[in-house]
């Protein structure tokens, strides 16, 4: 079976102990990015199976009508970037593994504390400042210990969060869905009265909010104009679910001080983004599920559902009504 695998940025894939299970099938990895539908449909012509890097790709109507061999596209987590109903209509099937709700993403709330506190101690300014020879040149930097930590929602990476501030001596502060604000008062954490009083409240603000339909743009202006002038907004969550524009705007005013995200409106990110140009911002290139312990669950997970398809016996299948009517191409 022909099997590609797009977007492999730092050519790891080869690399992972479960690549052995493809052995015997053609595979192409692409390490570039494209979201041009002609080149993606010229690279994916001869494609059967396509496996995808969580949201990197997204995958259109347009694109779909054009891959006259595809078969079975295989993705782990959430898909808002396929056109389901279109996979349905040229007969590609949708195997989509989600992650297991007992098993948190540590990679992700790792790298979430650690972008706390390189932006609380300006690490990665002191870095470059000092090898350029140059010696304590930033603004003097915050301990966390006694400071109020903000985690707005408090989920499977939330709790992980949380558990690392109540470590570092920090007041936990939830905010969230009913859900969250029950099992953090199950575990012992203060509930904000209000969502005003949340953002007033917090000296640092984490964002674990996925990204689905009614969360898009819940973080507001009006929200982040409540923050204390010396707070830090954390984002490694998805940017859409703060309104377009919204955080740059927000550190030009003043409130939050800084910020240091994971994730970006655009990705791969263009050097036109304002947050790129911003001494109070920290970023990183969506590292928070790049890690290689998770990398090989994800793609030993993502090799199954395209070997289960392979041998008749699709497996997490998301459109189902393709099974029951075969798989007609154009």
């Amino acid at each position: 079976m022909n099997i590609t695998i797009l977007d492999d940025y730092q050519n790891f894939v080869r690399t992972l102990a479960c690549f052995s299970k493809v052995t015997g099938h053609h595979v192409t990895i692409w390490n570039d990015y494209t979201k041009n539908v002609e080149v993606l449909a010229d690279r994916l012509k001869d494609t059967e199976a396509l496996v995808l890097i969580r949201e990197r790709t997204p995958i259109t109507a347009d694109l779909l009508r054009r891959l006259k061999k595809l078969r079975v596209i295989s993705q782990y987590g959430q898909y808002p970037h396929i056109d389901v109903e279109a996979c349905s209509s040229n007969g590609v099937i949708l195997s989509a593994r989600m992650g297991s709700s007992r098993t948190p993403s540590y990679a992700t709330a790792e790298l979430n504390w650690g972008l706390t506190i390189a932006a609380l101690r300006h690490i990665p300014q002191e870095n470059y400042s000092t090898k350029a020879g140059k010696w304590q040149t930033s603004p003097i930097g915050t301990v966390m210990r006694g400071k109020t930590l903000g985690v707005y929602a408090y989920g499977e990476i939330g709790t992980v969060v949380a558990g690392y501030g109540k470590a570092f001596g920090m007041n936990v502060l939830v905010w969230g869905r009913e859900t969250s604000l029950t099992n953090a008062r199950k575990d012992g954490y203060a509930v904000a009265a209000s969502r005003e009083a949340f953002f007033e409240q917090s000296d640092i603000v984490s964002l674990h909010i996925p990204l689905l339909p009614d969360t898009r743009g819940i973080i507001t202006a009006a929200d982040l104009a409540r923050a204390k002038p010396t707070a830090l907004l954390v984002n490694t969550s998805r940017a859409g679910i703060i309104g377009p524009g919204v955080l740059a705007a927000a550190l030009r005013a003043g409130r939050p001080a800084m910020a240091a995200v994971d994730v970006f409106e655009e990705e791969p990110v263009g050097l036109n983004d304002p947050l790129l140009a911003m001494d109070n911002v920290i970023c990183t290139p969506h590292l928070g599920y790049v890690e290689r312990n998770q990398l090989e669950s994800m793609f030993s997970a993502m090799f199954d559902q395209v070997l289960a398809y392979a041998g008749g016996n699709p497996i997490n299948v998301v459109n189902p009504k393709v099974l029951d009517v075969g798989q007609p191409k154009n």
